[in-house]
């Protein structure tokens, strides 16, 4: 288990200063505790500088848009505030965790005069997945919960309350011996896994599903870039689930999964292959920082 979350070490940047990490709290009260008014990101720090960082402070931004509420500071400010945490916290690898909600001036399901607060935190995180089991290729259950309707849900939104059936089905997977759960849409098509975008190869033709109804992943847009760059075809389309004994690898991919192969989604078999292996050594470069000669 490890050290408990809220005793870590160090600080964390909170509505505009830095604080010492056990006195970064919230009201219990609090209207993003209560009613999931609240959005975040995941981010990767690698040789000192987050990958795609205005990227991902972007969308931090627009999925509070989505949710109602105005996030309190400029994407500088807060790109700005990320570089100087992971200073004060000496990381040079690492995982950043920017959040925003909905403060405790008002109880109910009606907040409009909440203040609206954010949070950056910083902490050493490996590997999502076991280092010796990744490699081998990880295994998936079939979530008993789907993705919403977009007409029913801000699915364009890294928001919380989105995450939800996420935890409960990782939980219900991890109970009977799986890393993860691969979830449907509402109608009945191939989505996610609970917090990771998927791809499927079959011919030498990448397979992942239309962005549709879940968030269309940072990590996924720059996997998908990264294979068109060596010449691979890749297609974003709707898969249905009997489709899957026709691919021969499958990966995962997202901030804090990286890329990760799949050898077993319920009954159905993959085998890491060629594709997987270049998109895992492609994706390792990619985040590297870029230095300039000179230096």
């Amino acid at each position: 288990m490890g050290v408990p979350f809220d005793q870590m070490d160090g600080d964390i940047w909170m509505n505009g200063s830095f604080v010492p990490w056990k006195d970064a709290k919230i009201h219990v009260l609090t209207h993003g505790l209560h009613y999931a008014s609240s959005v975040f990101e995941g981010e990767r720090a690698y040789g000192g500088e987050v990958f795609k960082l205005r990227a991902h402070t972007e969308r931090l931004i627009e999925s509070g848009r989505i949710l109602g509420f105005k996030v309190p500071y400029s994407a500088e400010t807060l790109d700005a505030a990320t570089n100087e945490l992971l200073k004060r916290q000496g990381f040079v690898d690492a995982y950043v965790r920017p959040v925003a909600w909905r403060g405790s001036e008002m109880m109910g399901v009606s907040a409009q005069n909440n203040t609206i607060n954010v949070a950056i935190a910083a902490w050493v995180w490996p590997s999502y997945f076991d280092p010796e089991q990744r490699m081998k290729g990880i295994r998936l259950d079939m979530a008993e919960y789907r993705r919403p309707d977009p007409m029913t849900a801000p699915s364009r939104a890294k928001a919380a309350g989105l995450y939800m059936i996420c935890t409960i089905s990782k939980h219900a997977a991890e109970a009977k011996g799986y890393a993860d759960a691969l979830m449907l849409d509402w109608r009945g098509r191939v989505a996610e896994a609970t917090g990771a975008n998927i791809f499927f190869v079959g011919d030498g033709v990448i397979h992942t599903p239309d962005p549709d109804c879940f968030l269309n992943g940072i990590t996924r847009q720059t996997v998908i870039e990264l294979a068109r760059r060596r010449g691979l075809e890749v297609r974003e389309r709707a898969i249905m689930p009997e489709e899957l004994s026709g691919f021969s690898e499958c990966f995962i991919c997202g901030t804090a999964a990286e890329v990760t192969p799949v050898a077993e989604i319920a009954d159905w078999r993959f085998t890491p292959g060629d594709i997987t292996r270049q998109l895992i050594g492609d994706y390792s470069n990619e985040v590297q920082p870029k230095r300039q000669a000179a230096e």
